[in-house]
């Protein structure tokens, strides 16, 4: 047997892929995370499951905010077409370069407070960047939301915890302007959403315990308002 072979055959599958599409390298953000405090990564991708198993089956899913797209592929799985959007030019860039043929995925240049999206999706859903965006401006966002969904698509929309930010790192806070309650995460999809289901999580676990206690919220709606 050849030193280049794993020993168990179970093992060797990976060895063959690598040789097909060579290796796969971390997101420019998802890589910092894993230098500065590797656990961080587990919670996203945490998250990133739960929007894929709320939309699975769905036609055309839009991601707002994707960052460097890491965990695209994680909601691709589940859904039919996936766009993924953000405003800044190198994180698309990065997220272009990782696309791999068996989870295909489209990444757009898309300044939510300037540009409208790009088609029409019967899935939205935006994690960790409402916080960025100044509460005066947030409608805008909410707005071009609503205008992209079909009738009978969902929103999901998650956020960490204003309660969160009293144990935050320095550069967290600096970036994170507009971290809600649970109540008032509830109270703005309200306005734009008839039905309204709140989740809480807390590391890698959702669940729906007391909002106060979290360190991350997590809001799915459905049936828009006209």
């Amino acid at each position: 047997m050849s030193a280049d072979v794993p020993k168990d055959p179970a093992n060797r599958p990976g060895y063959t892929v690598q040789e097909q599409i060579g290796e796969t390298r971390f997101g420019v953000l998802k890589n910092w995370e894993w230098y500065d405090d590797p656990k961080r990564i587990l919670f996203s991708m945490s998250r990133y499951k739960f929007v894929a198993k709320m939309f699975t089956g769905r036609r055309n899913v839009l991601e707002v905010g994707c960052g460097d797209g890491f965990n695209a592929p994680i909601v691709r799985q589940a859904v039919e077409n996936l766009t993924i959007t953000d405003f800044d030019p190198l994180f698309i860039a990065d997220a272009k370069s990782r696309v791999r043929d068996r989870w295909p995925y489209d990444a757009v240049v898309v300044d939510v407070l300037k540009d409208e999206f790009p088609g029409r999706y019967d899935g939205i859903y935006s994690l960790d960047m409402l916080e960025h965006i100044d509460s005066a401006q947030e409608q805008i966002v909410l707005q071009k939301v609503v205008r992209a969904l079909t009738d009978d698509g969902a929103v999901i929309i998650g956020m960490p915890s204003l309660e969160s930010q009293a144990y935050a790192s320095e550069p967290s806070r600096l970036g994170h302007i507009n971290c809600k309650s649970g109540p008032d995460l509830e109270a703005l999809m309200k306005a734009y959403f008839h039905n309204v289901f709140m989740f809480s999580m807390n590391d890698e676990l959702v669940h729906t315990g007391y909002h106060k206690m979290a360190h991350y919220l997590i809001a799915l709606a459905c049936q828009k308002k006209n």
